[in-house]
C-alpha cells in the first residue's frame, strides 16, 4: 500500500533489500528504454566520511522524449526533472521505495493534464519494483 504524505511524496514498502531493490528498478528502467542517468549510495557515502546511515540510494532517470515536452510547457519543472526514485531503509529494516507523486509535480508546475503521463511512469516503475 502507498502511503502519500502532504509533501508529494509517496512511499510504497517492498520485501526486498535495497540492493534488490535498485537492481529491479536498474532493469525495469532498461527493459522500459528509460535511462539511468545516474545512481547515487548515500549510504556508500556516508560510509566513506566514518558515518553509518541505514542503505540509502537514488536513482536518476529519464527520457528526453517524456521530459523535454514537460519542459516546454513548464520550464520550471527541470528543477524535479530527470525523475527520481529513493530506496532506504528504515531505522525498523523495512525498506521503503519513495518518489515525487505526478499529481504533486503537476500542481508545483502547473502542467498540462495530457502532460502529466509523462511523468506518471514513475508511479509504474516503482510498484513493478516493489512487487
Amino acid at each position: 500500500m502507498a502511503i502519500g504524505r502532504d509533501n508529494g511524496i509517496i512511499d510504497i514498502p517492498t520485501n526486498h533489500s535495497v540492493e534488490q531493490t535498485v537492481e529491479r528498478l536498474k532493469g525495469i528502467l532498461a527493459a522500459e528504454g528509460v535511462t539511468l542517468f545516474a545512481l547515487i549510495d548515500h549510504s556508500g557515502e556516508a560510509e566513506k566520511a566514518g558515518m553509518n546511515m541505514h542503505p540509502t540510494k537514488l536513482l536518476i532517470f529519464g527520457s528526453p522524449k517524456a521530459g523535454t515536452p514537460l519542459m516546454l510547457a513548464a520550464p520550471s519543472i527541470a528543477i524535479d526533472l530527470p525523475l527520481k526514485i529513493l530506496v532506504s531503509e528504515d531505522g525498523g529494516g523495512k525498506v521503503w521505495i519513495s518518489y515525487n507523486s505526478a499529481a504533486y509535480l503537476q500542481e508545483r508546475h502547473g502542467l498540462p493534464e495530457d502532460l502529466v503521463q509523462n511523468i506518471a511512469v514513475v508511479e509504474t516503475l516503482a510498484a513493478k519494483a516493489g512487487e
